[in-house]
Protein backbone atom coordinates (compact mmCIF):
# COMPACT_ATOMS: atom_id res chain seq x y z
CA UNK A 1 0.00 0.00 0.00
CA UNK A 2 1.23 3.27 -0.69
CA UNK A 3 0.66 6.44 1.02
CA UNK A 4 0.46 9.81 -0.37
CA UNK A 5 0.61 12.72 2.79
CA UNK A 6 -2.64 15.00 2.44
CA UNK A 7 -3.89 18.15 3.02
CA UNK A 8 -7.28 19.43 4.64
CA UNK A 9 -8.17 21.27 1.42
CA UNK A 10 -12.02 22.55 3.25
CA UNK A 11 -14.40 21.56 5.76
CA UNK A 12 -17.73 22.07 3.75
CA UNK A 13 -21.50 21.16 4.60
CA UNK A 14 -23.29 18.57 2.00
CA UNK A 15 -26.35 21.50 2.04
CA UNK A 16 -28.29 18.11 0.79
CA UNK A 17 -27.88 16.20 3.90
CA UNK A 18 -26.61 18.90 6.04
CA UNK A 19 -23.95 17.04 6.79
CA UNK A 20 -20.15 17.60 7.45
CA UNK A 21 -17.63 16.89 4.51
CA UNK A 22 -13.78 17.02 5.44
CA UNK A 23 -11.85 17.19 2.27
CA UNK A 24 -8.57 15.82 1.77
CA UNK A 25 -5.86 15.71 -0.94
CA UNK A 26 -1.99 15.21 -1.39
CA UNK A 27 -0.16 18.83 -2.59
CA UNK A 28 1.35 17.76 -5.60
CA UNK A 29 -2.12 15.51 -6.93
CA UNK A 30 -5.32 17.25 -8.35
CA UNK A 31 -7.46 15.05 -6.84
CA UNK A 32 -9.66 15.12 -3.51
CA UNK A 33 -10.63 12.42 -1.31
CA UNK A 34 -14.19 14.03 0.23
CA UNK A 35 -15.06 11.73 3.82
CA UNK A 36 -18.55 12.52 5.34
CA UNK A 37 -17.96 13.46 9.22
CA UNK A 38 -20.35 13.69 11.89
CA UNK A 39 -20.72 17.57 13.22
CA UNK A 40 -18.96 16.86 16.45
CA UNK A 41 -15.91 15.84 14.63
CA UNK A 42 -16.41 18.54 12.07
CA UNK A 43 -16.94 20.92 15.13
CA UNK A 44 -13.31 19.64 16.41
CA UNK A 45 -11.65 19.85 13.63
CA UNK A 46 -13.17 23.45 12.46
CA UNK A 47 -11.79 24.92 15.97
CA UNK A 48 -8.34 23.14 15.41
CA UNK A 49 -8.49 24.71 12.05
CA UNK A 50 -9.38 28.16 13.22
CA UNK A 51 -7.21 28.23 16.24
CA UNK A 52 -10.02 28.52 18.25
CA UNK A 53 -9.32 26.86 21.69
CA UNK A 54 -12.11 25.30 23.68
CA UNK A 55 -12.80 26.12 27.20
CA UNK A 56 -12.58 22.71 28.47
CA UNK A 57 -11.06 19.66 26.45
CA UNK A 58 -12.87 17.79 23.86
CA UNK A 59 -12.72 14.40 23.58
CA UNK A 60 -10.09 14.45 20.76
CA UNK A 61 -7.85 16.87 23.18
CA UNK A 62 -8.59 14.27 26.33
CA UNK A 63 -7.34 11.21 23.84
CA UNK A 64 -4.11 13.05 22.75
CA UNK A 65 -2.93 13.91 26.80
CA UNK A 66 -3.41 10.10 27.45
CA UNK A 67 -1.41 9.41 24.93
CA UNK A 68 1.52 11.68 25.84
CA UNK A 69 1.04 11.16 29.60
CA UNK A 70 1.51 7.55 28.69
CA UNK A 71 5.11 8.11 26.85
CA UNK A 72 3.60 7.53 23.57
CA UNK A 73 3.78 9.63 20.68
CA UNK A 74 1.22 10.16 17.80
CA UNK A 75 3.71 9.72 14.37
CA UNK A 76 0.95 9.80 11.82
CA UNK A 77 -2.38 9.10 11.32
CA UNK A 78 -3.29 6.74 8.01
CA UNK A 79 -6.66 6.69 6.09
CA UNK A 80 -6.41 3.29 4.69
CA UNK A 81 -9.49 1.37 2.89
CA UNK A 82 -12.99 2.06 1.83
CA UNK A 83 -15.18 -1.14 2.10
CA UNK A 84 -18.72 -0.74 1.73
CA UNK A 85 -18.86 3.17 1.53
CA UNK A 86 -17.05 3.30 5.14
CA UNK A 87 -13.47 4.76 5.13
CA UNK A 88 -11.29 3.19 7.74
CA UNK A 89 -7.94 5.03 9.21
CA UNK A 90 -4.89 3.45 11.87
CA UNK A 91 -3.50 5.94 14.61
CA UNK A 92 0.26 5.29 13.74
CA UNK A 93 1.78 5.43 17.55
CA UNK A 94 5.23 5.60 18.88
CA UNK A 95 4.94 3.82 22.09
CA UNK A 96 8.86 2.96 24.11
CA UNK A 97 9.92 2.84 20.79
CA UNK A 98 8.10 0.10 19.39
CA UNK A 99 5.53 1.56 16.55
CA UNK A 100 1.76 0.36 17.56
CA UNK A 101 -1.07 0.90 15.26
CA UNK A 102 -4.57 1.43 16.58
CA UNK A 103 -8.02 1.63 14.45
CA UNK A 104 -9.71 4.39 14.26
CA UNK A 105 -12.54 6.09 12.45
CA UNK A 106 -11.31 8.64 9.64
CA UNK A 107 -13.00 11.81 11.63
CA UNK A 108 -11.29 11.50 14.63
CA UNK A 109 -8.19 11.27 13.72
CA UNK A 110 -8.04 13.77 11.44
CA UNK A 111 -9.02 15.76 14.54
CA UNK A 112 -6.43 14.20 16.54
CA UNK A 113 -3.51 14.70 14.08
CA UNK A 114 -4.87 18.57 13.76
CA UNK A 115 -4.51 18.16 17.50
CA UNK A 116 -1.04 16.68 17.86
CA UNK A 117 0.58 18.06 15.06
CA UNK A 118 0.50 14.80 12.99
CA UNK A 119 0.92 14.37 9.17
CA UNK A 120 -2.00 12.62 7.87
CA UNK A 121 -1.63 10.41 5.12
CA UNK A 122 -3.74 8.70 2.63
CA UNK A 123 -4.10 5.17 0.33
CA UNK A 124 -3.04 6.78 -3.06
CA UNK A 125 -5.43 4.11 -4.49
CA UNK A 126 -8.29 6.10 -2.29
CA UNK A 127 -8.04 8.98 -4.85
CA UNK A 128 -8.72 6.68 -7.65
CA UNK A 129 -11.99 4.48 -6.51
CA UNK A 130 -13.30 2.87 -9.67
CA UNK A 131 -17.13 2.23 -10.67
CA UNK A 132 -17.12 -1.07 -9.10
CA UNK A 133 -16.34 0.11 -5.82
CA UNK A 134 -18.84 2.76 -5.68
CA UNK A 135 -22.53 2.20 -4.79
CA UNK A 136 -24.87 1.81 -7.27
CA UNK A 137 -22.57 2.26 -10.13
CA UNK A 138 -21.76 5.75 -9.27
CA UNK A 139 -18.26 7.01 -9.32
CA UNK A 140 -16.90 8.89 -6.57
CA UNK A 141 -15.32 12.12 -8.11
CA UNK A 142 -11.63 12.82 -7.23
CA UNK A 143 -11.09 15.97 -8.69
CA UNK A 144 -12.26 18.91 -7.25
CA UNK A 145 -14.79 20.45 -9.67
CA UNK A 146 -16.43 17.26 -9.81
CA UNK A 147 -16.65 17.07 -5.87
CA UNK A 148 -18.19 20.64 -5.95
CA UNK A 149 -21.15 19.85 -7.96
CA UNK A 150 -21.26 16.49 -6.10
CA UNK A 151 -21.18 17.77 -2.97
CA UNK A 152 -24.63 20.24 -4.23
CA UNK A 153 -26.27 16.54 -4.46
CA UNK A 154 -25.12 13.41 -2.84
CA UNK A 155 -26.20 11.61 0.16
CA UNK A 156 -23.37 11.28 3.04
CA UNK A 157 -24.73 6.97 3.04
CA UNK A 158 -22.95 6.86 -0.12
CA UNK A 159 -19.68 6.90 0.94
CA UNK A 160 -19.86 6.20 4.63
CA UNK A 161 -22.30 5.57 7.98
CA UNK A 162 -20.89 8.29 10.56
CA UNK A 163 -22.84 8.23 13.76
CA UNK A 164 -23.82 12.08 14.51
Amino acid sequence: MKFLEAKIEGLALDMTTNTPVVILSPPDLDKVLPIWIGHAEAWAIAMELSGVDSKRPMTHDLLRLVIESLGATIERIEITDLKEQTFFAVIQLQVNGEPNRVDARPSDSIALALKSGASIFVNEELFNVTESEAKDGDTMPTDPESLRDRLKKINPEDFGKYSL
